[in-house]
């Protein structure tokens, strides 16, 4: 695995006791760079950090201890938990996001998160169907990592869910046919989606696992997927 920096950041605090890790959330920075962003989550005034942010370079910053509460989820909910926080680890991906020039995460990168991510694994019982986008938990207020971050490829690595579909041979049930978004809505519930506005829901949904579509449209293939990742939660 590639080398661990210690870079500690002073915004963490202690879990609740007995509290379990039992979620993994990815980020992206969504600042101008790296460094830039290194600075913010060491930065007292702030009132952010992360358990861990990596690098364009693949370079891993350790900036918060694993058994330590770090400050990356704020507001949201996950499979019914509203403190994500006090169960969760947190990996920065550095990426100016959408606001500063969102672009494709690069190869020494996802060598790095994959890595990363399964070593994580390998010290604590995290589900697949927890291993979420900052987005999956706060979808009215967060992007992150976005459309481009290759999920399909961690789940090829043994990290989180990637549903395969196969298209639907008759044509009125075309994986591209819209449906109603009640078909597809009682399913977000049952994955892990919180209360909130329900095209932010859908879209948050699209980003991570059909994102060759992001418009908040619902179509027969949202729904397949939606079904089997019931099925696997």
């Amino acid at each position: 695995m590639t080398h661990i920096i210690d870079h500690p950041s002073p915004n963490f605090g202690d879990r609740p006791h007995g509290s379990p890790i039992d979620i993994l959330v990815l980020h992206y920075t969504g600042m101008q760079s790296g460094q830039i962003a290194l600075d913010r989550l060491c930065d007292p005034a702030s009132s952010v950090s992360c358990h861990y942010l990596i690098e364009e370079d693949g370079r891993i910053f350790r900036l918060v201890d694993e058994d330590k509460r770090a400050w990356h989820a704020g507001r949201g909910e996950w499979q019914k938990c509203v403190d994500v926080n006090s169960r969760s680890i947190g990996i920065e991906i550095v990426n100016p996001g959408h606001e500063h020039g969102y672009r494709a995460f690069l190869e020494d990168q996802i060598t790095s998160v994959i890595a990363l991510c399964r070593d994580i694994l390998g010290r604590h019982t995290i589900p697949a169907s927890r291993i979420i986008a900052h987005s999956d938990m706060a979808p009215d207020r967060k992007e992150d990592p976005g459309e481009l971050f290759p999920w399909d490829q961690l789940a090829e690595n043994g990290i989180g869910l990637w549903p395969k579909i196969r298209p639907q041979r008759s044509p009125e049930m075309s994986p591209k046919a819209l449906t109603s978004p009640d078909n597809l809505d009682p399913l977000l519930d049952q994955i892990g989606y919180g209360d909130g506005d329900g095209q932010k829901r859908r879209i948050a949904f699209q980003r991570h696992w059909r994102p060759a579509d992001i418009s908040g449209k619902v179509d027969n293939e949202c729904v397949a997927i939606a079904k089997a990742l019931v099925k696997a939660t």
